[in-house]
């Protein structure tokens, strides 16, 4: 009796069949799909995987633009959308596969998504009700095997049913307001895509509300008095105890009473404050960090975290956890990453404790721990892979750690009875910051050890001129923060959904500023369709999506629901179809003219230099607006393209980021004559000639961190590696 185990991914079937194999498990192909037949305890088991989703929810019968549309199904993914193609080989391999079966296991990842790509595999293409499920955190050999002998005997439905509700709310919303924008934009007179969702307008309308109150601020004059000084050869900056001043005659008095007095210190006084071990990191938590850290974005860090859970060096990172239970085996994990000289002193520290007790936070996850590493040695991992890698095994060493003590010194200053204050904090006791050092972002400020009555040397006494700041603008770490406290989306959404805003031209920069498009998109929905936007709604469904796994609720209840609201709302969103899109037809206009400018033409220094589109050729390309002047500049073939407004370091012409399929983003100086495009060319003479050491592969020009070099087409079988002249070389 053949038992069928469905995996997510390629490479957690692999890891799911090694793991249960009595021997080796035997490899084999299906439309070039690779799965795994093997015997556990002497009982056949296949191995098969997916590669994420192989259905996608669509409509039943295409309706072209027109909306309201509800009439909605799972249907093939290959069948839903020209992009996912490629799961067409994995779902018609699954679906041979599970006629040899008898029995079905879903192994995907333990969560709403993992819940619903299970479901429909084993509803769709194996024909049944239900099956069996392994749940498991890490990809580790003893968590797999008893994962697969501990299995639930059902699918989790709760899950399963509040999982699917999610997409097909999601693309009920998302279909029929993106097609209400663009039909208004049409209606007004010009044809343009536009996008909008359940949770991506809320999430825009919190970026556009910090813009707006950003727009609005007006500086407020102050002024400071600042001391500087020195005491035991050592410098001290003091600012007056007042802080600010908001009258500039009060701040006039306090310099006219202490010029040219004496500096006495009036009062030493010292605070030390404990401080705990930080929490394991959630997802959320540990994009925050690895953000300020190592300046990897929320969408980069949880897809690093994805390949070195899916690697087996780390546990399930889409987890809203800050708990390590004790089920997981601290020393066990410890003794392994001990074995990586880079954590053999921190290892051996904590290993020497009588009792390891980490430091938790409050909030849990009924499905995963906190992430964690697995203790086994990564191999061949991007440098930034690397450096979250460490960043995840540091601040699980430091959960278990002892206190820090930081020890803060306050000392006032009198100077004609006008006080001054500074203040100098160090660490005296080390703690878990010896665990986290690489990470951690301390300053020590220390001061000199002094008593009441000493004098200070003043060198000046001076009035500082200073305004009142705006709020700060959101980061992408910190928007994802206040999504989270604001319960939108979900943590394993929240990253995609701010890169749906920047794909857009909703938003710009990784300080995030909201286009004007974003804006006038933001004020034309509170103006004729405030519900498009409206957190609290948002919220109030993702509460209801939770109590759908809790079987509070049922998947028809709330989709019928969000099924008559959004007809109420669509209703009015018509009335005003044609203002609507008359004002985002100017917005869009507007947005563009600014995206789309260069900066001003180094040749007739009268009009600026835009990039443009021939349809004709079907091309970018860049040209001056001065209608007397001819220039134009060649742009890559077959990308987009926007501006980037930086200047090329060594022509000073425009640059522009060339976006191919694909590729990684291109910066390109739009100067033909710049040198670093002539020594571009110059080193690619040489480029495609044969291999000089095998004869069999091209050379190609590579880059390192060292610089350009040449090396062979084969590589890592071949590890030909040639010098680039030095005159060729790029500085």
């Amino acid at each position: 009796m053949t038992n069928l185990i469905i995996c997510e991914k390629p490479s957690a079937a692999l890891k799911i069949a090694t793991a249960l194999a009595d021997k080796k498990p035997k490899k084999q192909t299906l439309n070039k799909v690779p799965y795994y037949e093997l015997k556990h305890k002497g009982k056949d088991i296949i191995v098969v995987c997916a590669v994420g989703h192989l259905f996608s929810v669509t409509e039943k019968e295409k309706k072209g633009m027109s909306y309201p549309t509800f009439d909605l199904t799972w249907k093939p993914a290959y069948e839903a959308k020209k992009s996912s193609a490629y799961t067409k080989p994995y779902l018609k391999t699954i679906e041979k596969l599970a006629k040899k079966a008898k029995t079905f296991t879903v192994a995907t990842d333990y969560d709403i998504e993992g819940e619903v790509i299970g479901l429909n595999i084993v509803k769709f293409l194996c024909h049944q009700k239900d099956a069996s499920r392994m749940k498991y955190s890490t990809l580790t050999k003893d968590e797999l095997i008893e994962s697969f002998e501990k299995a639930q005997k059902h699918l989790d439905w709760g899950q399963a049913e509040a999982g699917e509700t999610r997409h097909f709310m999601d693309f009920m919303w998302g279909i029929n307001l993106s097609r209400a924008l663009t039909a208004a934009i049409k209606k007004a007179g010009m044809f343009k895509l536009m996008s909008s969702g359940r949770v991506q307008g809320p999430a825009l309308k919190i970026l556009a509300d910090r813009e707006k109150e950003i727009q609005k601020f007006k500086p407020k004059p102050y002024w400071e008095i600042e001391l500087n000084g020195n005491i035991k050869k050592s410098g001290i900056v003091a600012q007056h105890k007042k802080g600010k001043f908001w009258k500039k005659d009060e701040a006039d008095k306090v310099m006219k009473k202490t010029k040219n007095k004496k500096a006495l210190i009036s009062k030493v006084s010292k605070h030390q404050l404990q401080q705990a071990p930080p929490y394991p990191f959630d997802l959320t938590s540990l994009q925050i960090e690895a953000y300020k850290t190592i300046g990897a974005s929320p969408k980069q860090t949880q897809a690093m975290a994805q390949n070195l859970y899916t690697s087996g060096y780390i546990s399930y990172p889409r987890t809203s956890s800050q708990k390590l239970p004790l089920a997981l085996n601290y020393k066990k994990i410890l003794e392994k990453l001990s074995k990586q000289t880079k954590f053999k002193k921190q290892t051996a520290e904590l290993l020497a404790k009588s009792k390891l007790k980490p430091n938790e936070g409050k909030k849990s996850d009924p499905a995963h721990p906190a992430v964690h590493p697995t203790g086994e040695i990564p191999k061949k991992l991007e440098a930034k892979e690397q450096k979250l890698y460490d960043l995840i095994v540091h601040r699980f060493l430091a959960t278990f750690g002892e206190p820090a003590i930081r020890e803060t010194i306050t000392l006032e200053i009198d100077v004609n009875k006008e006080l001054f204050i500074t203040k100098g904090t160090r660490t005296i006791k080390q703690g878990w910051h010896n665990l986290y050092k690489p990470f951690l972002k301390l300053k020590e400020e220390e001061l000199p050890e002094v008593q009441e009555k000493e004098e200070v040397k003043v060198k000046k006494i001076e009035q500082l001129s200073k305004e009142t700041q705006p709020p700060k603008r959101y980061t992408p770490a910190s928007i994802i923060k206040e999504l989270e406290k604001k319960n939108l989306g979900t943590k394993a959404t929240r990253a995609n959904i701010l890169d749906s805003l920047y794909q857009r031209s909703y938003i710009i920069n990784k300080s995030i500023e909201v286009t004007n498009l974003g804006l006038k998109t933001i004020n034309t929905l509170e103006k004729h369709s405030p519900e498009i936007i409206d957190e609290k709604l948002t919220r109030e469904f993702e509460e209801d999506m939770e109590e759908i796994r809790e079987k509070k609720h049922t998947e028809e209840q709330i989709l019928k629901r969000a099924e008559e609201l959004l007809k109420k709302i669509l209703k009015d969103f018509k009335k005003d179809e044609e203002k609507i899109g008359k004002n985002l037809i100017k917005a869009y206009i507007q947005t563009r003219d600014e995206e789309n400018d260069l900066g001003p033409c180094k040749k007739c220094k009268k009009g600026n230099l835009k990039i443009m589109y021939s349809k004709k050729n079907k091309q970018h390309f860049v040209a001056c607006t001065n209608e007397d002047c001819k220039t134009t500049y060649s742009l890559p073939s077959n990308a987009l393209i926007k501006s980037t407004k930086e200047e090329c370091k060594e022509c000073g012409y425009p640059m522009v980021l060339a976006i191919k399929k694909g590729k990684r983003p291109q910066k390109v100086c739009i100067n033909p004559d710049c040198p670093i495009k002539k020594a571009l060319k110059s080193m690619a003479k040489k480029v495609g000639e044969k291999c000089p050491k095998c004869k069999e592969g091209e050379l190609v020009l590579r880059t390192s961190v060292y610089g350009s070099f040449y090396g062979c087409s084969r590589f890592p079988k071949c590890r030909y590696i040639e010098k680039i002249e030095k005159s060729k070389k790029i500085s």
